[in-house]
């Protein structure tokens, strides 16, 4: 498996876990939290709006053509969670560009000097 790959499942992990516990806390008392549904429209609307798309940032596009739009919405969710949550995220994913970065051959200059 290449660490491109690996680096796109634990993304999504990441996200759809965000996503499910979100959801879980919608109905209390089998009521739905209104506050929460207006918060998730609006970070939907902010980051449609704005093209703000984390997974766009992960270097990770749709395969399907029509659903350029799918990474915005699903940061938006992600941005009604709160800035904490985000932060982590955003964290998470410098993490882990940065330690599945392929590294480059040392150059020639580089295996002359040893």
């Amino acid at each position: 498996m290449n660490n491109s790959l690996l680096f796109a499942l634990i993304f999504c992990a990441v996200v759809m876990e965000g996503i499910i516990t979100y959801t879980k806390t919608f109905f209390v008392d089998n009521k739905p939290q209104w506050q929460m549904l207006v918060g998730i429209a609006l970070g939907v609307l902010v980051a449609v709006a704005y093209r703000l798309d984390l997974f766009a940032l992960a270097g990770m596009t749709p395969s399907v053509r029509g659903l350029s739009w799918l990474g915005c919405a699903l940061t938006g969710v992600l941005l009604s969670r709160g800035s904490n949550y985000i932060f982590d995220l955003v964290k998470l994913i410098g993490e882990l560009t940065t330690r599945f970065k392929p590294h480059d051959p040392p150059s020639a200059e580089m295996e002359e000097e040893q």
